[in-house]
């Protein structure tokens, strides 16, 4: 109808004036469908400096083969990669913990509350050798592999594996329910936490070069698309590691 109308008030012009504006205006509505159907751009809405925006930046691909993926292909766990004399692990606890208690100095985390859990909502309590804590890789590595790290050289899969950009400490449970999802496969349960849980993601995906399925640029458009002023995150660790660290 809007079309007709159009087409309408584009004849009562000269004939070569109407021919012009018409061609355009059915070439603009024919663009128009096309990103409808192909997911398009991330829509007005989406402003400069947005996780919204950003999901625009990544590559999308297929999955690759999961063949080869090995925990030690991202170096020992939790290395000093920051040179600050703690592992990556306790620099965790120590930024996302309320009420920290240390054993043997200010280095090792011994206890404290995660007030709140970010995927639950829930306060969780922390207990070293009782914990109920995990630090959870937003982007898992299994994920990144699959994506592009298997491409990489050995100091870019360790700076992955603890950049704080990536790590965040939650509730054991839906961690490990988690696996290697995506957003597309797994969201946090608390509802107020996606946007920003998303948002990291990006975040992650675009600083490090790693690619998303189509699927997953979905996904990520249609939960950043109900907060679209969320910020994109930055800041975290280089992105190659000191050479002093090996992985396989």
């Amino acid at each position: 109808m809007l079309r007709t109308a159009a087409a309408s008030r584009v004849t009562a012009l000269p004939r070569t004036t109407a021919a012009l504006l018409l061609g355009a205006l059915l070439t603009t509505t024919a663009c128009t469908a096309e990103d409808e159907k192909s997911g398009g751009s991330s829509g007005p809405d989406a402003k400069a400096g947005s996780a919204l925006a950003a999901v625009d930046a990544l590559t999308v691909k297929g999955r690759a083969p999961k063949t080869g993926y090995d925990r030690a292909r991202f170096g020992t766990p939790w290395a000093d990669t920051d040179g600050n004399g703690c592992g990556t692990r306790d620099d965790i606890l120590k930024r996302d913990l309320k009420d920290v208690t240390f054993r043997g100095g200010d280095c090792t985390v011994a206890s404290g509350t995660l007030s709140p859990d970010p995927y639950t909502g829930k306060d969780v309590s922390f207990t070293r050798g009782r914990s109920r804590v995990d630090i959870d890789h937003l982007v898992a590595l299994s994920d990144a592999w699959q994506k592009g790290a298997f491409q990489w050289e050995p100091g870019k899969r360790i700076a992955l594996a603890n950049d704080p950009l990536n790590l965040l400490a939650v509730d054991a449970g839906p961690n490990r329910g988690k696996g290697d999802g995506d957003t597309a496969t797994w969201l946090p349960k608390n509802k107020a936490y996606r946007c920003t849980y998303v948002a990291r993601q990006v975040a992650v995906k675009k600083k490090y070069g790693l690619w998303v399925t189509a699927g997953e640029r979905d996904a990520m458009k249609r939960v950043l698309g109900s907060c679209p002023q969320e910020k994109l995150p930055s800041g975290g660790s280089p992105t190659v590691a000191p050479p002093r660290f090996h992985a396989r």
